[in-house]
């Protein structure tokens, strides 16, 4: 359901659903318009990508980080890049590290599904009202969310830890065949 509302209608909605200072909008030198938001919290997501879905944006993906990469103490952060009429919308949360919820957006935004299932199986992020539960990489053996106990997201983002991360799930395989 697309809306011929003007775009700053929809940059005002979505600040009204900022922490505070929570809106920055810059321009590139070829006159791309670029928007983040930093929402107040998880609770606001769904209200966002309702506006956003109501402007026409289309979802281009989802980044999960760690803002902060101390290892060993892993903290979440999702990013959600919209493309709306020409711009470019980054709507940015903070996960509770006691309650690593989100509710999905893939009732809006179809393609939301995968980045939303590797986001529960890879760092044990419950997304809620998730359809398709199925787990795209590891096997369903391994706990979901092994990858920030394994090799916390700061550190696997360096791309040089792609060695140290199978052997790591391989030997905790191996002790959970022991067990078994």
């Amino acid at each position: 359901m697309t809306t011929s509302a003007s775009p700053d209608l929809l940059v005002r909605g979505l600040a009204a659903l900022c922490a505070e200072d929570g809106h920055q909008a810059t321009e590139n030198r070829s006159g791309n318009l670029f928007h983040w938001f930093r929402l107040a919290g998880p609770g606001d997501l769904l209200d966002a990508a309702k506006r956003l879905a109501a402007h026409g944006a289309r979802l281009c993906t989802i980044t999960a980080y760690d803002p902060v990469r101390e290892h060993g103490h892993p903290r979440h952060e999702l990013a959600y890049h919209f493309d709306c009429q020409g711009a470019m919308f980054t709507v940015t949360i903070e996960l509770d590290e006691a309650d690593l919820r989100v509710p999905s957006i893939s009732g809006l935004f179809r393609n939301a599904d995968w980045n939303e299932r590797e986001f529960r199986e890879m760092y044990g992020i419950e997304v809620q009202g998730l359809t398709n539960s199925k787990r795209l990489f590891l096997d369903e053996k391994l706990d979901a969310g092994i990858m920030d106990r394994v090799l916390p997201v700061s550190v696997l983002m360096n791309g040089a830890s792609s060695r140290d991360l199978w052997e790591r799930l391989l030997a905790l395989r191996a002790k959970a065949e022991e067990k078994a």
